[in-house]
């Protein structure tokens, strides 16, 4: 796996300067930032981690009942399913919903606390669960067909149902304790999409597959090929 310093260079270079630097997530017990309690969706602490503060998450300032469960810190309460189905109106019913979460398959993490670094403050990426990109249109261009390049499979690229914080996590968290290949789109979630920019979806790279492609980056198609340097083009102008 290549080192921040490295990668830093590489994606600028790759994507310009003006998109957002990825943040990596791991558990630890050691906090990276003072915990700050959060009323609500998880989101509104972890668009701060894109500005540069660091975030750090446990099992009390994490209040809503599904966030903590998909970050792993507690089980979920099975009035969850009632409210994602009648509520919410994500799945058609209750049993649909705990028959989702069940595919997840989460574990309970043994640490304390789960940290949002932006790549720019952190040391390494080692102990990472994953590199999570704040992405428009035209850098998931980049950053999906960066994930093709080595990866036929059919979900080489994957956009699971699940909320905010299940397809930033949860979905992660599993792949790479598999050590899977798969990355991940999301932020599709309605209730998560007023906490984040109207032209964002999420863009996910578990630990296990980031040890690929951080080696295949400066390979494919973001260095040296007309395409890319057009879509670069515009996204460096801000269009």
């Amino acid at each position: 796996m290549t080192d921040i310093k490295t990668f830093i260079q590489d994606f600028r270079e790759a994507f310009g300067d003006n998109v957002p630097l990825p943040i990596l997530f791991y558990y630890s017990d050691t906090p990276a930032a003072i915990p700050e309690k959060n009323n609500g969706c998880m989101f509104k602490l972890l668009v701060k981690a894109k500005e540069g503060k660091n975030v750090a998450l446990n099992a009390g300032t994490v209040t809503c009942s599904g966030g903590k469960h998909y970050a792993g810190f507690a089980p979920l309460h099975e009035r969850v399913y009632t409210f994602v189905s009648e509520k919410e109106k994500y799945k058609k019913t209750p049993q649909d919903v705990a028959e989702c979460v069940s595919q997840l398959d989460i574990r309970l993490t043994d640490r304390q606390y789960l940290n949002f670094v932006r790549i720019d403050k952190a040391a390494s990426f080692d102990g990472m669960e994953g590199l999570l990109f704040f992405a428009t249109p035209d850098m998931l261009s980049g950053l999906t067909t960066w994930a093709y390049f080595d990866n036929n499979a059919e979900d080489t690229v994957s956009a699971p149902f699940g909320s905010g914080c299940t397809s930033v996590i949860s979905y992660v968290v599993r792949e790479n304790r598999l050590g899977g290949r798969r990355t991940f789109i999301g932020l599709f979630d309605p209730s998560v999409r007023p906490y984040v920019n109207a032209n964002e979806l999420s863009f996910v790279i578990p630990a296990s597959r980031f040890a690929e492609m951080s080696q295949t980056m400066r390979q494919c198609c973001l260095f040296g090929t007309q395409a890319w340097s057009k879509v670069r083009q515009r996204m460096q102008e801000g269009n």
